[in-house]
């Protein structure tokens, strides 16, 4: 399974539906960079991914994007191969 990255806060519901559907799927490690805890890491979570909200999810090196964009890839039958590389 490739490594599974999000950038999140603390209190993000987003964030925390993100991390109960990988778990669903059988992730069970996600390094998680709280934005919250240091504006830099916001600062660059925007350079790298173009956009400013919470969560930020990279499969691999793949840019997968907000919950609605996992939610998406999930429903289009796209997220589990990805996890399965």
């Amino acid at each position: 399974m490739p490594p599974i990255k999000m950038y999140c806060t603390a209190v993000c519901p987003y964030c925390q539906m993100a991390e109960k559907l990988l778990n669903r799927k059988g992730v069970s490690e996600i390094e998680k960079i709280r934005v919250d805890l240091d504006p830099a890491l916001r600062e660059h979570m925007m350079q790298i991914t173009g956009r400013r909200t919470v969560p930020q999810i990279y499969i691999g090196e793949r840019h997968i994007g907000g919950f609605d964009d996992l939610s998406a890839l999930d429903a289009a039958g796209g997220l589990e191969p990805l996890l399965a590389a």
